[in-house]
């Protein structure tokens, strides 16, 4: 086996979870999962740790965000009190306006369903990425998060693996561009290896664990 395939191995092992399935959302390419994915990609483009915006968006849903129509339901007090349960304390007042922006925003513009956003992009990488950055909260940095996550349902976004990912990448010795990293793991892979490859980023201990062959316990 080569190096660069039990660095792989090494790193699906120990990180290989997407951040959708790490908040409770079981992604398939219908309304309510890909609204939580949005909702999930607002929260972790903040700058606040990854584990408290994954415990944020199971708040939320748990309050009543699960789709957009749901969403809108919800008053701004059972948001901010949701982000709070979570700890999601610093910007918890102008992310659940954010949020309840965003789900009147998807009714309107696609009666709540990001297929249809999909479809009006004609499955263009680009334009489903300048399609969702019209969501509050949600720049550049969300639409990566937003794409690397969702490419497990929506194929003709792979490989996506963005500049934060291929850093992660080069800090292992693998791959320094998304079609080396594609040639790697079979399609359905691409989201979990994109999400591994972020945790190296964030993560000194998991990186030198991955490298050094040491079992890492943290949670990324």
């Amino acid at each position: 086996m080569t190096e660069n395939r039990k660095v792989l191995r090494r790193l699906l092992d120990q990180a290989g979870r997407t951040y959708a399935s790490e908040a409770g959302i079981r992604l398939a390419d219908t309304p309510a999962p890909l609204y939580r994915l949005l909702v999930l990609s607002v929260l972790l483009s903040t700058r606040i740790r990854a584990d408290i915006a994954v415990a944020a968006s199971r708040e939320l849903a748990k309050a009543g965000c699960t789709t957009a129509s749901r969403a809108s339901r919800t008053t701004w007090q059972q948001r901010v009190d949701a982000l709070g349960r979570a700890g999601y304390v610093r910007y918890d007042e102008s992310t659940a306006t954010a949020l309840g922006e965003g789900a009147q925003l998807l009714l309107d513009e696609y009666r709540g369903d990001l297929r249809r956003l999909r479809r009006e992009a004609g499955g263009s990488v680009p334009g489903i990425r300048d399609l969702i950055t019209k969501t509050p909260r949600l720049g550049p940095v969300g639409a990566d998060i937003f794409c690397r996550e969702a490419q497990q349902v929506w194929p003709e976004l792979g490989p996506y693996f963005d500049d934060r990912a291929v850093k992660g990448a080069r800090t292992l010795g693998l791959p320094g561009t998304a079609e080396g990293l594609a040639e790697l793991v079979p399609q359905n892979d691409f989201a979990r290896l994109s999400a591994a490859l972020v945790r190296v980023t964030l993560d000194d201990d998991l990186a030198s664990s991955v490298r050094s062959g040491a079992r890492h316990t943290g949670s990324g």
